[in-house]
């Protein structure tokens, strides 16, 4: 970036819209992210039946496409979103059978990053990692 364009930074005041995942059932996953994450499914604006939306509370999507391409999914890779009940998510989760762990692959606890924040990770039907943590941002 040239010095000149520095001089004239301009703010677009970007904020998340969506995410979108490819998925092997769509049926299977739609319910996995209306049960276990409690998402609201919205219409998927006229696209296709196999796409299907969800939202979170802050508005944001989650786009659910059938998909038969296969992914690689690590845990690098992750959608992240936050709670301010992180410890009734987890009793959640493992009353729902859902395996989670922390960064370094610790079953059913937590770690906490650099910065003190808490935070857990599992996978959903089709590997994709999820972050959940204490940042509530309130």
């Amino acid at each position: 970036m040239s010095s000149q364009n520095r001089k004239k930074q301009i703010s677009f005041n970007f904020k998340k819209d969506h995410d979108a995942i490819q998925v092997s059932n769509l049926e299977f996953s739609a319910e996995y992210y209306k049960h276990i994450l409690g998402l609201k499914e919205i219409p998927n604006g006229g696209l296709p039946d196999h796409i299907r939306w969800f939202q979170l509370s802050d508005k944001t999507q989650l786009h659910v496409i059938e998909s038969k391409d296969k992914i690689k999914n690590t845990k690098g890779v992750h959608m992240a979103i936050n709670t301010n009940n992180l410890e009734a998510f987890m009793e959640h989760l493992k009353a729902s059978d859902v395996h989670f762990e922390n960064w370094p692959g610790e079953a059913g606890t937590t770690n906490s990053r650099p910065d003190g924040i808490k935070q857990i990770y599992f996978q959903d039907p089709d590997g994709y990692w999820i972050e959940v943590n204490d940042n509530s941002r309130e």
